[in-house]
């Protein structure tokens, strides 16, 4: 990771679950990491995430909706990673103004930070697989229809639309990226309103039982984090990247009911049980999806490494000797 050596990079959302991960490799690295984060209730911040490099950054506490604050902290960025959102598909089915507000105004301000400020810097954007909706063919290239099925989805897709749009009239050297299910460390683990996968794995460490919807045998591609910082930091070096559109995901899908019985058996607690559908989970739920990451691999040369079983391992690791920072 030689590359980002003495560069300054900005990471807004980088007290969150991606973000520190992000950080703490950029860190590593030897690059001069800024952090933006907002700190908003639910969603994952967390300063203990960032605990291992606290004095090797630079943490500001501000919102990306704030002009005044983005038009200061993007200056002299050589790289900006705009990681931050509203990323809780429950409440945006009960009010879809955070999102509109977060993922679309907060873009349009970064962007316009950018522009005005620094029209020199890389900049990456992590979206969602969500901005798809249902898969019409499995594995989902980056050609396929684009249908969200919920307002968190379709403020995503405006929002990397609106990083094309910035490229193509601007010439801002953006990158969007569709990441898949990512689980991990670092996550917020209060709550199941997103990240299935951490989730499952809080119930299995709290010895409780996992509730597989339907008859378990829906397929996602999991990511472990680790595996999309890699791609975001491959993708924000690559310039052959600018102005495209990237799935992140994993080419060995998995099911809820596999995913279920792998973390019981990693963690040597926890049981399963079925269970039907919420009304909300299935009013939004697509079905099988699993992403093709031919493009990605062609044009930067990234490709997922980790394994379900090791992710999961290093993941309980993580959270059995931090439980009380996380829930």
């Amino acid at each position: 990771a030689v590359p980002f050596r003495r560069r300054r990079v900005l990471i807004t959302g980088g007290v969150g679950f991606i973000g520190s991960n992000l950080a703490l490799r950029l860190a590593r690295a030897g690059a001069r990491v800024t952090l933006a984060d907002a700190m908003i209730e639910g969603h994952g911040g967390n300063v203990f995430n960032i605990a291992p490099i606290r004095d090797a950054v630079a943490v500001r506490f501000s919102d990306v909706r704030d002009e005044t604050a983005m038009n200061y902290l993007v200056q002299g960025q050589e790289y900006v990673f705009h990681l931050a959102g509203q990323n809780d598909h429950v409440l945006s089915l009960s009010n879809p103004f955070p999102d509109i507000d977060i993922n679309i105004k907060g873009s349009a301000v970064v962007l316009e930070a950018c522009r005005k400020h620094n029209p020199k810097a890389r900049i990456v954007y992590t979206g969602t697989r969500g901005e798809y909706g249902s898969a019409a063919l499995l594995p989902v290239k980056e050609t396929a229809p684009i249908n969200p099925k919920g307002i968190y989805e379709l403020s995503n897709l405006t929002a990397q639309r609106l990083f094309k749009i910035y490229h193509d009239n601007h010439g801002l050297k953006t990158v969007a990226l569709r990441l898949t299910n990512i689980y991990g460390e670092r996550a917020q683990m209060k709550h199941s309103r997103f990240g299935v996968a951490n989730w499952f794995i809080r119930l299995a460490l709290d010895n409780e039982t996992i509730k597989v919807f339907g008859d378990g045998s829906i397929r996602r591609d999991f990511l472990y984090v680790g595996d999309a910082v890699e791609a975001i930091m491959m993708a924000a070096r690559s310039e052959k990247a600018w102005g495209e559109v990237f799935n992140v995901g994993h080419d060995r899908p998995s099911s809820f009911l596999e995913l279920a019985d792998r973390i019981i058996a990693v963690a040597g607690t926890g049981r399963w049980e079925f269970a039907p559908f919420t009304p909300e989970r299935k009013l939004q739920e697509p079905g099988d999806f699993y992403s093709d990451v031919t493009k990605i691999g062609t044009v930067i040369g990234w490709k997922p490494k980790t394994g379900l079983e090791e992710g999961l391992r290093a993941t309980i690791r993580f959270y059995r000797k931090h439980k009380k920072h996380y829930w």
